[in-house]
């Protein structure tokens, strides 16, 4: 699991509360806060 403000790496992470998927293009990319619920913990 990642949480908002962690830099995890490349890759789309899934919203673990409303699977909206954010997709990290550069691996020093920071996390953000899901866009359309505002919670902080996504999964791979």
């Amino acid at each position: 699991m990642s949480t908002t403000g962690e830099k995890p790496g490349k890759g789309t992470y899934v919203c673990k509360n409303c699977s909206t998927a954010v997709t990290l293009d550069d691996a020093t990319d920071t996390l953000p806060p899901c866009p359309k619920c505002s919670k902080t913990e996504f999964r791979p």
